[in-house]
């Protein structure tokens, strides 16, 4: 495997990982809060199973939301995408990938969702981005991380296993955090108005000097109003580039907050990154799956996020906001 740190777009992630996949050796552990069987994951389902195949332990986990994204909240408008999830499911059991789906349904969309992304793949991490694997989620301005490390492997290996069990039994966990060769990994448990990833968003928004915003949706709640307080520049989607629910929350927010964004193109963003320049000069990164929205944090959406101050990963993220997103 290639131990570099990079950044990858969707196209490139899923690419990459698929690769992985067929050269892996020990374990494969892939979360993706989106997953559909479709043109765009036909690779990688079959690279998976052949993994599982030949003998590599391969973990693969999608939240329940997948179902209303593809058609579950209204089946006969696109039954085909359910009849291929179904068949997707089979695939992987009988070729003996563990799968599951976490979450249940309930009266409020967005409540209880687990929404990290990652793949650990032996040693190499793909994480801290918010790419989603059907075919709309790799045609957004999104990326995944890659970074090589055993210890952060082990850990995210661990944190999935946890969020299993707490799914099971039907409860969540209080947020937390731990090191890594990169930074600091912070996770959101799933209790509700407990976001360890939105109070640091906050915490490191008050002492910064500028701040440069990337998210699908306009910052909301505590976090927005320092932000209007500081040298900040906002971009997040416009709600002309998405229909639905999405199109309402991004809509009804901005017309709340009052808040502008600075992004012009046409390509819907889906990535979620702060970076903050302190008062010394120096830049911290917060980059992860967290919209920055205080909706998520009352309704207690599972996420990850790392905050990093490694020169190569903020200037890669510098680079993605310079050609993917000005």
């Amino acid at each position: 495997m290639h131990n570099s740190i990079k950044l990858l777009n969707p196209q490139a992630y899923i690419t990459t990982i698929t690769a992985q996949i067929e050269q892996a050796q020990r374990r494969i552990v892939l979360f993706t809060h989106i997953i559909a069987y479709d043109e765009s994951t036909e690779p990688l389902v079959a690279a998976l199973c052949a993994a599982a195949k030949r003998g590599v332990s391969v973990e693969v986990a999608s939240d329940v939301f997948t179902f209303g994204i593809l058609g579950g909240y209204a089946p006969l408008r696109n039954g085909g995408s359910i009849r291929r999830l179904r068949k997707m499911r089979r695939t992987f059991r009988a070729a003996g990938v563990r799968y599951n789906w976490f979450g249940n349904f309930g009266p409020f969309l967005f409540a209880g969702r687990t929404h990290v992304k990652w793949c650990v793949i032996d040693d190499l991490v793909y994480s801290f981005g918010g790419v989603n694997l059907y075919q709309r989620g790799l045609s957004t301005e999104d990326f995944m991380l890659q970074l090589p490390s055993a210890n952060l492997a082990n850990h995210i290996v661990q944190e999935y296993h946890r969020i299993a069990r707490a799914d099971h039994d039907g409860r969540w966990y209080r947020s937390h955090s731990f090191a890594c060769e990169y930074g600091t990994v912070l996770i959101d448990g799933g209790k509700p108005l407990d976001s360890l990833i939105y109070r640091r968003a906050c915490a490191l928004a008050e002492k910064a000097t500028n701040i440069l915003f990337v998210s699908q949706y306009c910052p909301t709640g505590r976090l927005g109003k320092i932000m209007a307080a500081k040298k900040s520049v906002l971009y997040f989607s416009p709600w002309q580039l998405i229909g639905g629910t999405n199109r309402l929350l991004i809509r009804s927010s901005m017309a709340f907050t009052g808040y502008k964004t600075e992004y012009k193109r046409a390509v819907y963003i889906h990535a979620k990154f702060i970076i903050y320049t302190m008062p010394d000069g120096s830049k911290v990164a917060l980059t992860g799956s967290h919209n920055f929205v205080w909706a998520g944090v009352v309704l207690g959406t599972r996420e990850i996020a790392l905050e990093t101050s490694d020169p190569q990963i903020i200037a890669q993220l510098e680079t993605f906001h310079t050609t993917h997103i000005v």
